[in-house]
């Protein structure tokens, strides 16, 4: 974080059935379609959903940081 700028934080959930770095991808990049200056993500948990004894799915909670306009 650079001197003198504001930043809002903001809560996402990714998910993905590939990999958890694949679901913070997805996250990141469904953010920066609606928020400008994503600069920064935070992972706060890692969870999922399993089937039939196998990971099903990869569950991301995200804190992103995005810088405010001046």
């Amino acid at each position: 974080m650079q001197e003198g700028h504001v930043y809002r934080r903001t809560d996402l959930v990714g998910s993905s059935s590939r990999s958890v770095s694949d679901a913070i991808e997805t996250a990141i990049a469904r953010a920066a379609k609606t928020l400008r200056h994503v600069e920064w993500f935070e992972v706060v948990e890692v969870r999922g959903r399993v089937q039939d004894g196998k990971v099903a799915q990869y569950q991301v909670a995200l804190r992103v940081g995005f810088r405010v306009e001046d």
